[in-house]
């Protein structure tokens, strides 16, 4: 519909560790849900700069190239390619995906600590860590595994427990052994790091968590408050005692690094000033983040609900101690997608490949299946009936075969154009009224980041228009009053052609493939593609970018010219069958 003016919107996307590949988990957890929103966005005329990239260091890393006998590099530039190769394939329109390992998010970082540490939210303190003695190393946390102090999870990790979620410090688990050796003959040894102090920043977020947060998911705030209000905010350590990752730039901390948890989520802002100077435009992230030069902008952060205390709590922490940068607006933090009452591990080998899956299925398959699973308010159990059911029985029997059969219908029995109406009925009058008014409800829901309500409404109003034509089937009355026909098919190609827009977001390829059907030029959405950024200080890196400037498609409903020439139609989806659940592992 008419837009009220222009919203400038920030999208800060979960950074993934490169350490393995992204599974279907992820997608739906983190990664799908930003671009149906930015794709929303962009159609409503909006200023949207959506940015992520691989997390480059921490201990997941350098674990997996130990394991490999690799460099902590190798693994970085093997895992973010592969990322980049999933999100071209699926369709993610970051307008940036870069990573950490370079200058720029490096400089961004030291700019963050020497201002945290003058302004007095660091200090150095010794701290008690375990020690491998058989290996003469200290062990940063994901070296260390045990049992959870919180729940009793066996196998959690050192910094936090996959089970329960909840983080601690690696010295708090219980039986803890070494991945670095395996040895459980360790000892706990004092080191001095730097530490952050979250407990001087409780008040300054206790106020901000206060108002305005009528929009967020009841468990994110609930959650959020309930922290800072317990008053346990206390410092934190930022450094540990390994080489691979954001050095100290203070002298006298060798063998040092900032630790991921304060760095990578600073990636937010370093990829905003990145994408600025790949345009040429090296000031225009200030546009996103600078409320002096733009006072009124909406910064949305998709992750997991095991990503929430970094993004509710943690990084407006380090914001609001910088000051002059604009906080989250919302943190739409999704639960888990688990696996037959799992929840999906890359690092544990309970993972379903996201470049797997689209070697065999397509995109917009997963992107509908995902969506209308998405666990956005509880946990929500996948499996490959599910997918199969999804994709059968909702996306094909109803979006699908409507387009097939009317447009099918239109292409053979009117010369390959649009029909002219005659007279429309009341019926039909109300049918537009009822799908045109998507635009207004479909989009609010989108909006809201209510993405399963958003899908739940478009499929209704596709059953709506299956039902018109089963009570009026135009193609027997097409014997017998082809004028009445021919209204009622312009009348669904109409409700096609609105619906397609409302489709969009999360069927970007199949609703191009509508729109060209129906015989118009251009490209709804922009154009994803690779490039290789210079870093002379570390090296050459590949990004992922996305160019909108050619895009059509618009949130607001088009008028259906009659005699427009249409293409001939080509089948949307491809169906699948049992053997396809079966080939998957079926419920095992």
């Amino acid at each position: 519909m008419a837009k009220s003016g222009k919203k400038t919107i920030y999208i800060g996307v979960a950074w993934p560790y490169a350490n393995g590949e992204q599974h279907i988990g992820h997608v739906a957890g983190a990664y799908l849900p930003p671009d149906i929103f930015a794709r929303y966005q962009r159609m409503q005329g909006n200023d949207v700069l959506m940015v992520s990239g691989s997390d480059s260091h921490g201990t997941p890393i350098t674990v997996r190239a130990d394991e490999e006998g690799v460099k902590p590099k190798d693994i970085l530039d093997r895992y973010h390619a592969k990322f980049i190769e999933s999100y071209q394939k699926i369709g993610f329109t970051f307008d940036l995906f870069t990573h950490t390992e370079t200058q720029n998010h490096f400089d961004t970082v030291h700019s963050f600590f020497k201002d945290h540490l003058a302004k007095g939210y660091l200090y150095t303190e010794k701290q008690k860590q375990l020690f491998d003695r058989s290996a003469g190393k200290f062990l940063p946390d994901r070296y260390v595994e045990g049992i959870c102090p919180h729940c009793g999870f066996d196998g959690a990790r050192g910094d936090q427990c996959d089970n329960c979620g909840k983080t601690y410090e690696p010295i708090e688990l219980k039986m803890p052994r070494s991945k670095m050796t395996g040895s459980t003959d360790l000892e706990v040894r004092e080191t001095e790091h730097f530490f952050f102090d979250l407990g001087k920043t409780n008040d300054m977020l206790t106020e901000w968590l206060a108002t305005g947060k009528d929009h967020w998911r009841s468990q994110v705030i609930n959650w959020s408050r309930a922290r800072v209000a317990s008053k346990d905010l206390r410092g934190r350590a930022i450094t540990r005692d390994m080489t691979w990752g954001v050095p100290i730039p203070v002298p006298g901390y060798d063998g040092k690094c900032i630790y991921v948890w304060y760095e990578a989520v600073m990636g937010y802002l370093s990829a905003a000033k990145e994408w600025a100077k790949v345009i040429g435009e090296p000031e225009a992230w200030r546009r996103y983040w600078d409320p002096k030069v733009n006072p009124d902008v909406r910064s949305y952060y998709f992750i997991g609900k095991d990503n929430v205390e970094f993004h509710s709590i943690m990084w407006p922490a380090i914001l609001l101690a910088t000051g002059g940068l604009h906080l989250p607006y919302d943190v739409p933090a999704n639960e888990y997608l688990n696996s037959y009452g799992r929840k999906f591990s890359k690092s544990r080998g309970n993972a379903v490949s996201v470049l797997s899956v689209l070697e065999r299925y397509q995109p917009d398959a997963w992107r509908y299946a995902l969506t209308a699973l998405a666990p956005e308010t509880a946990d929500v159990n996948f499996t490959w009936d599910d997918f199969l059911e999804k994709v059968n029985s909702e996306l094909v029997a109803a979006w699908g075969n409507l387009v097939n059969r009317v447009l099918g219908f239109a292409y053979k029995r009117y010369e390959g154009k649009i029909p002219k109406p005659g007279v429309i009925t009341d019926a039909g009058q109300s049918l537009l009224a009822e799908v045109k008014a998507g635009f207004q409800t479909v989009g609010d829901l989108y909006d809201k980041v209510k993405l399963r309500a958003a899908l739940e409404e478009s499929r209704r109003l596709t059953q709506r228009v299956n039902q018109y034509l089963s009570e009026t089937t135009p193609w027997s009355l097409a014997k017998t009053d082809p004028e009445g026909a021919a209204t009622i098919i312009f009348v669904a190609l109409q409700c096609i052609d609105w619906l397609k827009v409302m489709w969009a977001p999360i069927l970007p390829f199949s609703s191009q493939k509508v729109h060209e059907t129906m015989g118009y030029k251009g490209q709804l959405f922009g154009r994803q593609y690779t490039e290789t950024r210079k870093d002379d200080s570390r090296g050459d890196h590949l990004v992922l970018r996305y160019d909108h400037t050619e895009a059509v498609g618009t949130w607001q409903p088009s008028t259906l010219v009659p005699g427009q020439a249409l293409l001939e139609p080509q089948a949307l989806y491809i169906k699948l069958d049992d053997k396809a659940v079966l080939a998957e592992g079926g419920e095992g």
